[in-house]
């Protein structure tokens, strides 16, 4: 046996439920949350794998893999779950402990993509499309993918040049402030 209770890691599973208030030993595995997923062809574990892994408490096979960056966390699953299990908000706890543990980090295209489209809304109150793709090609390495499509989506309309700014851009930004400045309390002891 190990030693005292208070040293001893407590389950993944009951870290999910402390997060979330959700259970995820409620899953039987029946497929639904699956069954519907649209990133599920892209994924090599589906929300019912996720679930089954959390509840063995496999963190190391959970965290090694990048399915769970790639939930769009579109609420498919957690509407199909006949028991009300929750799997988009379970995969977001599992991202959110990835990182606070530095056990699993998002692929750099992903985290490219979330940084420019952040700096976006942060600067513009909006997407800014073009500025956008732009900064998500010069943070994840891939300058020239998809480059021949740009002169049609602009001949179409479907890529302005210049940004417009929303009215409340400055409320805009002090939400972003006010949660940087949350972060930073989270992370100090």
């Amino acid at each position: 046996m190990s030693g005292p209770a208070s040293t001893r890691r407590s389950t993944l599973a009951a870290e999910i439920r402390q997060r979330t208030g959700l259970n995820p030993a409620r899953c039987y595995q029946c497929g639904k949350c699956s069954a519907g997923c649209p990133m599920a062809q892209e994924t090599r574990l589906r929300p019912h794998d996720i679930l089954r892994l959390v509840q063995r408490g496999r963190r190391d096979r959970l965290f090694a893999d990048d399915s769970i960056w790639l939930c769009l966390t579109c609420e498919t699953c957690s509407a199909r779950c006949p028991n009300e299990v929750g799997p988009a908000r379970i995969i977001d706890a599992l991202r959110e402990l990835a990182l606070e543990s530095g056990e699993g980090e998002p692929p750099r295209a992903i985290r490219a993509f979330h940084e420019s489209f952040l700096k976006q809304i942060r600067r513009h109150g909006r997407i800014f499309e073009f500025g956008m793709i732009a900064g998500f090609k010069l943070r994840s390495g891939k300058l020239f993918a998809d480059v021949a499509k740009m002169p049609a989506t602009m001949k179409r309309g479907k890529l302005a040049l210049s940004p417009r700014r929303i009215a409340g851009v400055d409320d805009v930004r002090r939400i972003f402030d006010a949660c940087s400045a949350a972060a930073r309390k989270e992370v100090q002891p």
